[in-house]
């Protein structure tokens, strides 16, 4: 299978992960304006403008680069598909790393412009205790599952709206509201409102994420043997090139 040259897929990565955090970012500042009173509606605000957002981004920039638009996605990709010759390289994998990190700051200040916040304001949130970590660890590990088993039956043309629609209810089902994403946990620190984070807070979220993609990457070769088979189909697998029909077919009249 052929992919797109490597530059056009790290600007997709770079772009998905910037709207998918300006997505997370703007819409909890949106909620805290409509919602001022409401947690727990700015939070289902929140959580459903995410969802919305992420399966629409995986729809526009999947035939691209595979909208993984997060390093434990993109960092399991390399590791399933490297005994197959499938996925990412690991000189790809660092391009892909650093395109969704740059890319989630840059959409944490795009999402500030927009509300008129100064461009960077590092967040003041603290969210460091052990039950949050376990919660990230869960979301990582459930969405590691999800992608790869997608993709393993057959069913990538569905994981724009399923990818959507688990971190949409994780939100939900996680204490730590399913950030699930290293790229993301780091832009997000980049943020004073209500989907920010600490910058101290960052890097125990950070290794609870990468257990999660430990823990998932073995629930993965334990349940779909074969599974680095398809590493080439995560998210959403590249178009392949329609054949080509031969010069009799083209004649034959119907």
């Amino acid at each position: 299978m052929s992919h797109p040259a490597l530059p056009r897929r790290l600007l997709a990565e770079f772009l998905g992960t910037a709207l998918l955090v300006t997505a997370v970012v703007g819409s909890g500042i949106m909620a805290t304006q409509l919602s001022p009173d409401d947690v727990g509606l700015q939070l289902l605000q929140n959580s459903i403008a995410t969802a919305l957002a992420l399966g629409a981004l995986i729809l526009t920039f999947g035939p691209v680069s595979g909208a993984h638009f997060n390093p434990v996605v993109s960092t399991a990709d390399w590791f399933l598909g490297r005994r197959a010759g499938t996925g990412l390289t690991a000189g790809q994998l660092g391009g892909y790393v650093l395109a969704q990190t740059v890319g989630a700051i840059a959409g944490s200040i795009l999402a500030n412009l927009m509300f008129a916040l100064a461009a960077v304001d590092l967040s003041s949130k603290e969210r460091a205790a052990g039950h949050l970590w376990l919660g990230e660890t869960v979301a990582t590990t459930g969405l590691i599952l999800l992608i790869f088993a997608l993709a393993r039956s057959g069913r990538s043309a569905v994981a724009p709206a399923a990818v959507g629609a688990y971190i949409g209810a994780a939100y939900w089902f996680t204490s730590s509201t399913s950030f699930a994403n290293p790229a993301v946990t780091i832009g997000r620190a980049f943020t004073d409102t209500f989907a920010g984070i600490a910058p101290s807070s960052v890097p125990a979220f950070v290794i609870a994420q990468v257990a999660g993609l430990a823990v998932g990457v073995g629930l993965l070769l334990a349940l779909y043997p074969g599974v680095e088979r398809v590493a080439d189909d995560v998210v959403v697998a590249p178009p392949r090139t329609p054949a080509v029909r031969s010069t009799s077919e083209e004649s034959t009249p119907s």
